[in-house]
C-alpha cells in the first residue's frame, strides 16, 4: 500500500487515475489534510511538523510501504518526519528537481503561492549539489492564478499558468512546482521542457512501497 498525503481534495482523482496507468496493483491511501497548508502558508512549514509527523507515522502503522507527499510547500517537513519515524516517504517534486538539474543549468520554477517557492528552490539547489552540477534558477509566481485554483476554476487555473510559461525566455528548463500544475505542461506551446510532478513522484514512491521496481511501475 502507497498512503498519499495531500493538502487539496482534488488530488486524489487525478492520483487514482495515474495509479490505475501506473501501478494498477498498488492499493493508493488517500489523506487530506487541507488545514496543514492554511497553517503552513501562514506560519511556516515548521509549523505542521508535529501534524505531518502523526500522518506518517499513522500511515506506516497502517501497514503503507511508503509515503508520498504531494504538496511542495510541506514536503521538506514530510521528508523530516519519515526520516524520524522510520517510514519511506517521497516529496512530489524531488524526482522532478533531479530531472531539472540534470536538464540544465538555467531552472526556471513557476509556482501559484508565495509559500511553494522557497521549498522548491531549496530542493532544486539540494539535487544540483548532489549531482555537483551549477544552476541558476529564476522563480515565477503566477498572479491570481491561486484564487482561480480555490474558487474551484480549474479551466482558468490552468490557462493562468500555460500563459506564464509561455511568457519565460532565457530557461533550459521550466519546472512547475505544485502538482495540481501538472496539466497545464500539455497547453503551453514553449519549445523548452516543461517538467511536472506527479508522475514521476508516484513512480519514485511506488517503488519504495512495493519494494521492487520491476513490480510493472515505472513503465
Amino acid at each position: 500500500m502507497l498512503a498519499l498525503l495531500h493538502t487539496s481534495p482534488v488530488h486524489t482523482p487525478a492520483f487514482d487515475a495515474l495509479g490505475d496507468s501506473e501501478c494498477p496493483e498498488l492499493v493508493l491511501r488517500h489523506l487530506v489534510c487541507e488545514e496543514l497548508l492554511v497553517r503552513a502558508r501562514a506560519e511556516g512549514p515548521g509549523a505542521v511538523a508535529g501534524e505531518v509527523r502523526e500522518a506518517v507515522v499513522g500511515a506506516g502503522r497502517d501497514g503503507a510501504g511508503a509515503v508520498l507527499c504531494t504538496c511542495s510547500t510541506i514536503g521538506g517537513v514530510a521528508e523530516a518526519a519519515g526520516q524520524a519515524a522510520g517510514v519511506p516517504v517521497v516529496r512530489v517534486d524531488r524526482p522532478m528537481a533531479v530531472a531539472a538539474v540534470a536538464a540544465g543549468r538555467r531552472i526556471a520554477v513557476v509556482a501559484a503561492l508565495d509559500s511553494t517557492l522557497g521549498p522548491t528552490l531549496a530542493l532544486v539547489e539540494e539535487e544540483a549539489a548532489r549531482a555537483g552540477r551549477p544552476v541558476d534558477v529564476r522563480t515565477h509566481v503566477v498572479a491570481g492564478a491561486w484564487e482561480r485554483f480555490e474558487a474551484g476554476d480549474r479551466e482558468g487555473y490552468l490557462g493562468a499558468v500555460a500563459t506564464a510559461v509561455d511568457r519565460i525566455t532565457g530557461a533550459d528548463v521550466i519546472v512547475l512546482a505544485q502538482a495540481s500544475m501538472a496539466d497545464a505542461a500539455a497547453r503551453t506551446a514553449t519549445r523548452v521542457p516543461v517538467l511536472s510532478s506527479p508522475r514521476p513522484g508516484l513512480r519514485a514512491a511506488a517503488a519504495l512501497a512495493v519494494g521492487n521496481t520491476a513490480s510493472g511501475c515505472g513503465r
